[in-house]
């Protein structure tokens, strides 16, 4: 019987990571993907922040399939008739800081990740399906694939959101709507020379652009367009349970965003290459969510590693480091020959020594002010109209700030909602 000291499932960033990690330090890793290649069936178009890339290997920065790097970052709100946006933009000459985000799409970036763990030493299986865990005397001792039973002194769940394993294993109820968004994305086809015009920009610099406001129906949630090399991602995310409330299909929403004449202009001549939709944990980490048991470890979007503050999207990043977090772990289980829960809980501590859990601690009030209807609806048409009539001469005496504002507010939202939103909003950043 062969026994691995890991048994990954997934062949995403967290699974890929870990693998990797792992057969750096010459221990028996299998990599399991249910895909036919890692990143078959991943909908993700977007950046992947921060330099937990170049952590793994200094060279990965230059092999990785890098679409982009992020240039220009922009957030827009939409209204039915104009849209104001704020923009930040990076003022080196090389725009190919990692912290500053690397586009990328996972179809490309996983199959090479994994195919880099597999020259490390890991054994990849694609187009397998884990089915169930193996027990034995009230302790995970593998997993099952078909009739076949796999063993494993550890096994990683790196299998998405809805973790199927992580249920098995105790540590996760069944998906709840209310604590996921579900994205659905096209990869749009364009000239480079043509995007680059659309977007003002060169080389490898790239664009991410976010959206708030009409392009959800004023359902929580938002729009995206991300710059690769010759093609964009565009596509909307929106709290899944909302859409199931309302009856309405996030690919409505798609096809509302495109139409957004800002959007559409972009678009323009494109051909639809690739579409693809995706749920996306937004219930996040608290202080009491057990991310390990006995020989057991959940990782990435499984663990609901995902990062929103409205502000701030991420999700690979921690993916990533959560994978190496869990393979130091298991290495120095591997050293003491100990897999008990006590001994694997090196894992979440090492998370709360790094960024992952500190980030989810700094932010842990954001999901509450994220779900405040006005931030899609009123708050995006009110600053689209005060900023148009701001700006407007119609010959006539100009009116002050504030009572354009006072206007804008009558009939929408109090001036004490309004103060409230604000104070709330502050408070949880």
């Amino acid at each position: 019987m062969v026994e691995f000291d890991a048994i990954i499932v997934g062949a995403g960033p967290a699974g890929c990571a870990c693998a990797y990690t792992l057969a750096k330090q010459q221990l028996k890793v299998l990599l399991i993907e249910r895909g036919k290649f890692a990143g078959s069936k991943n909908m993700w178009g977007g950046a992947l922040y921060g330099p937990v890339l170049g952590d793994l290997s200094p060279e990965f920065l230059k092999e990785a399939p890098i679409e982009r790097y992020v240039k220009r970052r922009i957030l827009s709100l939409l209204s039915e008739e104009s849209y104001f946006s704020l923009e930040s933009a990076v003022n080196n000459e090389s725009p190919d800081v990692p912290q500053d985000g690397a586009i990328i799409l996972r179809a490309k970036f996983d199959r090479w990740f994994a195919e880099k763990a597999r020259k490390a030493g890991a054994i990849l299986a694609n187009g397998v399906q884990v089915e169930d865990l193996l027990w034995k005397d009230g302790s995970i001792v593998g997993v099952k694939v078909g009739k076949d039973e796999i063993h494993g002194s550890v096994v990683v769940a790196c299998d998405g959101v809805n973790s199927i394993l992580a249920q098995k294993a105790g540590l996760k109820a069944e998906l709840n709507p209310v604590g996921v968004k579900q994205g659905v994305k096209e990869v749009i086809k364009l000239p480079l020379e043509t995007i680059e015009q659309r977007f003002n920009i060169q080389g490898n610099e790239g664009i991410a652009w976010e959206f708030l406001g009409k392009c959800t129906r004023g359902l929580p949630g938002g729009g995206f367009i991300y710059t690769n090399k010759d093609s964009l991602s565009v596509g909307v995310v929106v709290q899944l349970n909302a859409l199931l409330e309302n009856k309405v299909k996030a690919n409505d929403l798609l096809e509302d965003f495109k139409r957004q004449p800002v959007v559409a202009r972009l678009i323009d001549g494109g051909t639809l290459v690739e579409y693809s939709s995706h749920l996306i944990p937004t219930y996040g980490v608290s202080s009491t969510s057990r991310l390990f048991s006995d020989r057991f470890l959940i990782t990435g979007d499984a663990a609901g590693l995902v990062l929103g503050t409205g502000l701030i999207l991420e999700g690979a990043n921690f993916a990533i480091a959560s994978g190496i977090a869990a393979a130091k772990a298991i290495v120095r289980a591997k050293e003491t020959g100990d897999f008990s829960a006590k001994a694997l809980s090196h894992y979440q501590r090492l998370l709360e020594d790094n960024f992952v859990l500190k980030d989810f601690k700094t932010f842990k009030k954001m999901t509450h002010v994220l779900e405040n209807p006005r931030l899609y609806s009123t708050y995006p048409d009110l600053v689209c109209s005060l900023w148009h009539k701001i700006h407007t001469n119609d010959g006539n005496p100009r009116k002050s700030v504030r009572q354009l504002l006072k206007e804008e507010l009558k009939g929408r939202v109090s001036w004490w909602q309004l103060a409230r939103d604000l104070i709330h909003m502050g408070g949880s950043l």
